[in-house]
Parts: structure tokens; sequence; C-alpha cells
């Protein structure tokens, strides 16, 4: 389990549109159609990750959370599955039901360009745009890993959620995610 940090999106970034196959509900969705009345926060995730794994019950709890309150919550995979073919479309969708469809959408990037479009670089990667889709937040969930003993509380990112919401400033002091590298395609 080699650790990567992500690469931290300009602040400001507009979010880049896509056009991607749901694996729940089977239906090509565009960022357009996600996107959340008052904000859309968008994760870089995968069904394999130890890292994902580990923060399993804050992401349900962030959807559980925030999704009331205008938040558009859209997982995307976009691992090869030539490599790991459990990150493939149909392991997505039952890991979504094992869950409870959480999310507004779990979308497959077969391509890998909207993981590039997003600079994503690991599996969790968080994106947090506001109303207008313009970044205002990336990094990690909270300073916990699979291997250390800090607190799994989602705090950096629920405090970036709550800044926005409120209609605070959100801290520009923020830290990379840590994860497994998106699998590239050869």
């Amino acid at each position: 389990m080699a650790a990567v940090n992500s690469t931290m999106l300009p602040l400001g970034t507009p979010a880049a549109d896509f056009l991607l196959p749901d694996t729940v509900s089977g239906g090509l969705l565009s960022l357009e159609q996600l996107r959340g009345e008052r904000a859309t926060l968008i994760m870089f995730i995968c069904n394999h990750c130890p890292f994902v794994m580990h923060v399993k019950e804050q992401l349900l709890a962030l959807a559980r959370d925030f999704r009331p309150r205008g938040v558009s919550v859209v997982a995307i995979s976009s691992n090869d599955i030539s490599t790991h073919p459990q990150d493939g479309p149909g392991p997505m969708r039952a890991l979504m039901a094992e869950w409870g469809n959480p999310f507004d959408a779990y979308l497959y990037d077969e391509s890998q360009e909207t993981a590039k479009a997003y600079q994503a670089a690991c599996t969790p990667d968080f994106y947090l745009f506001d109303a207008g889709l313009r970044c205002v937040y990336r990094g990690r969930l909270d300073a916990s890993t699979p291997k250390n003993r800090e607190p799994n509380d989602g705090r950096d990112l629920r405090a970036a959620l709550e800044a926005l919401l409120s209609g605070g400033s959100i801290s520009p002091d923020q830290w990379p995610s840590v994860g497994c590298n998106i699998k590239w395609k050869a």
C-alpha cells in the first residue's frame, strides 16, 4: 500500500465538465446535471483502496449530513480495470447497493480524462466547488490514514463544507489527500 499525495488543484479553478456513465442508474450524467444547489463535492474513490475503505463511514456520513443541505456528492472511479477489475462498473454498482446508494452518482471514468482534468492523483481525493462551480477546497478528508491513530472524523472537509454553507471563509491552509495512486492505463 504505497501512499501518494494529491496534487492540489489551484483554488478558484472551475470544475471540469464531464459526461460519464453512472454505475447505479446506468445513465450518462454530466456535471451540470449533478451540480448541487449550494455546492458540489467530487470525490475520486475506488472499490479496493484501503485508504477509501478506512474512511467509508465518513463518506457515508458526509452524504447523509450534507446532501439534504443542497450539496451534491459525486463519486468517480478512474482506475484501469484491466489491472484492477474489482474497480469496474459491475463491482461499483454492487458496492453502492451494499452501502445503500449514498451518493448522487458513482461514475466510471474509463478514459481517465476526467481524473486528468481534475488533476486527481489518489483515492480518495476530494474537490469541493461552490454554487458557481469554483474550487474552494481540495485535499484531505482529515489527517487519518489506515496506519496512524489520528481521528477519522472528516474534520478538514467538514470545516470547509460548513464554512461554505454558512457564508464564512474557508481557510486557504489545506493539506493534500493521501491514498493509493490512481491506476493509470499504460
